[in-house]
């Protein structure tokens, strides 16, 4: 029996290769071959890959809701998939999406891969939003959003190892890579097997190769091949397509994890109703209105009116020093928190990605960094571990803090202003209401608020933090509401405070409009807004254990920092147990302890039933004091799995935020 794995490999940089470099074109001096060819290269792209898998035409065709999905292994330059996106936008129609996945274990520099595609002066433009939004060499996936209608999901590391963690399918395959008697590791038979199970039925491929433990080995995975004629010397190649691709076995290990039916509209336009307007449901909000689906908001009071209200928020995690799931969703998250807050318009408004200097304000935190950079070789640009003097530098002001990390390209974002923002795409509409309750129907869900009105919706994501499980259909998510106030005061002129987000056991700002924003208190299981001076002096105290520079120069400017000088502004955020966000479908929790009621007895009994979902709901809550890092990846993987897309996470790291694993815990508990 194939089970399912939850291992992934040690989270670290990748290594980018070594390269010549013969009239432009790059030539790998670890595989001894070019990427491509620098006289034909496109030209042998559009006939190998393009052609043989007759993509112009099924552009053309192509009506389904969801987007034509094109797996690749091997990046290298991206000149394949430069040439499917231009393909893309000259053939397909307007409202139909593309979505490409490339794996990579050897990550061009940003430098080299500018150098290599400059070959290309047709494929420019496309070019520079690649290069623009070129991620980190950190395993992983990235997700690029390259258009409106196009995404590219980069999934660093290994081949074989990063298709069989990938949680989609595949509508046609680009097999590239260095030729099978320069990278024989790649041309296994775990490779071919892992394409198969994530293909749809039907799915093609095409690659340059005719090499007979490639012909072997697609054969015995269940792809028909043939050869075709090949591109300029090389007489043939392979094509072909997989009719009946194997079952998926990943799930006999944790069935309760299947992903529910998808939900199917008879209608032309769905409709998708999201109870909160924070930063959780306004990044759900706009994911879904980009795929093209029609939402509407419910919102208490205003957009950001709780947790997200702050005027600064502090863009930044805190990584265990082993490397865990919930470590691996956090670093993605913080990865694309900041190409997709780039993204946005008048992003600079926005946010500012000034770094994040986190402090280690004891010895014992010290060494568990020490620890986590030692174990974690990450790159500088994501994140790097300093000492004084260079800890003080970094953050522009007298440390005390024996160790610190810095994380670069991380800084602060307006939480309130990215809500309005979102909530003003089009296709979004906002309504001001209470949900006090969900009533199932044939086709949907209606929402009945508490002044007595109703509202149908095809579906429904719960995103409205500590009151996410106050539903019938939610009630046994466990949930803490978590206090949280923060402070404000008028700088003087004569200081202006840090350059960079400095953490310990809160957070310090850089000045906005002069005013400084520091703490936040934290107070588990309480759900009291009112700004309190107590609240003030925990902040106070804070400040001063963190930057006593600052506190000296405040004081020194006549500012003897009190509470009843600060201004500030309390809210109530919500936990999870285990301190993950829960995001994607929302569980029959009655159904799961029936189902699985065998674990409480004996783990290894798992039965083969699927997990019971309510149809067509959703949650995105539990974010904590680390919603700017999570809530849009989460956003991304319900839209994705709403849609039937290929998840922007791996399977493991997906199952990790499905809110039902809290079930499942408890009945092998016992509990």
């Amino acid at each position: 029996m194939t089970q399912r794995s939850n291992a992934l490999p040690a989270l670290a940089a990748l290594t980018s290769p070594l390269l010549t470099w013969n009239e432009g074109a790059p030539h790998s001096a670890a595989f001894d071959d070019v990427y491509f060819t620098r006289g034909d290269g496109r030209a042998e792209t559009e006939h190998v890959f393009l052609g043989a898998n007759h993509l112009p035409q099924r552009f053309a065709a192509w009506e389904a809701k969801r987007p034509f999905v094109i797996g690749e292994t091997g990046f290298g330059t991206g000149l394949n998939m430069l040439c499917a996106w231009a393909c893309f936008e000259q053939h397909a129609a307007p409202t139909a999406r593309l979505h490409l996945i490339s794996t990579e274990k050897f990550p061009l520099a940003r430098e080299a891969l500018e150098q290599a595609l400059a070959a290309w002066p047709s494929l420019a433009a496309y070019a520079r939003v690649l290069c623009d939004q070129w991620p980190a060499g950190v395993s992983g996936i990235h997700r690029l959003h390259l258009t409106e209608r196009v995404t590219l999901d980069l999934h660093y590391g290994d081949t074989t190892e990063r298709l069989t963690q990938l949680d989609g399918q595949v509508d046609a395959w680009f097999l590239d890579g260095f030729a099978p008697s320069k990278n024989p590791d790649m041309w296994q038979p775990e490779l071919f097997n892992a394409m198969a199970a994530r293909s749809r039925p039907g799915a093609t491929f095409a690659t340059f190769t005719c090499a007979g433990i490639v012909k072997r080995g697609l054969k015995a995975a269940g792809f028909d091949w043939k050869k075709v004629p090949g591109y300029g010397r090389k007489r043939e190649m392979l094509a072909g397509s997989i009719e009946t691709p194997p079952v998926d076995q990943r799930r006999q290990a944790t069935p309760w994890f299947t992903p529910p039916p998808l939900v199917n509209v008879k209608h032309a336009a769905m409709h998708v109703a999201i109870v909160g307007a924070g930063l959780a449901g306004s990044s759900v909000a706009a994911a879904l209105a980009k795929r093209g689906i029609k939402v509407t908001v419910i919102e208490r009071e205003a957009p950001g009116a709780g947790g997200s209200g702050n005027r600064q928020g502090a863009l930044y995690v805190k990584l265990a020093a082993e490397t865990n799931h919930q470590s691996r969703v956090y670093l993605s998250g913080l990865l694309y928190s900041q190409r997709w807050l780039s993204q946005q318009r008048a992003a600079h408004v926005l946010w500012q990605p000034c770094g994040v200097v986190q402090l280690a304000s004891s010895d014992k935190e010290a060494r568990r960094q020490q620890r986590f950079i030692e174990q974690h070789p990450l790159p500088s640009d994501v994140v790097t571990g300093l000492s004084n003097p260079a800890l003080s530098e970094a953050a522009a002001m007298p440390i005390d803090a024996p160790h610190g990390l810095i994380y670069p390209q991380a800084g602060w974002v307006r939480p309130k202003a990215l809500c309005e923002h979102l909530l003003k795409q089009p296709g979004v509409t906002c309504l001001q209401g209470d949900v006090s309750s969900l009533t199932p129907l044939d086709t949907g869900w209606q929402l009945n608020l508490a002044d007595g009105s109703t509202l149908k919706a095809d579906q429904v994501v719960i995103a409205n933090a500590h009151l996410a499980n106050r539903f019938a259909q939610t009630a046994e998510l466990p949930l803490q509401s978590v206090r949280g106030q923060i402070s404000e005061i008028k700088l003087p002129d004569e200081v202006t405070g840090p350059t960079r987000v400095v953490c310990a056991g809160g957070y310090v700002a850089p000045a906005l409009d002069g005013v400084l924003t520091f703490g936040a208190s934290f107070l588990p299981n309480n759900a009291t807004s009112d700004v309190t001076a107590d609240d003030h002096q925990r902040n106070i105290e804070e400040l001063r254990q963190t930057l006593p520079a600052l506190v000296a120069e405040l004081e020194q400017a006549g500012i003897a920092l009190s509470p009843e000088q600060l201004q500030g502004r309390a809210a109530v955020r919500a936990a999870s147990p285990d301190k993950t966000p829960y995001a994607g479908p929302v569980p029959v929790a009655e159904a799961w302890r029936a189902d699985y009621s065998l674990l409480s007895k004996d783990a290894t009994r798992v039965p083969v039933t699927p997990g019971a979902h309510y149809s067509g709901l959703w949650i995105s809550a539990a974010h904590g004091s680390r919603g700017l890092a999570s809530a849009p990846l989460c956003a991304e993987v319900i839209a994705s799995r709403m849609c039937d897309e290929p998840m922007p996470l791996e399977a493991p790291l997906v199952d990790h935020l499905h809110p039902g694993r809290r079930i499942i815990s408890a009945i092998i508990r016992a509990q």
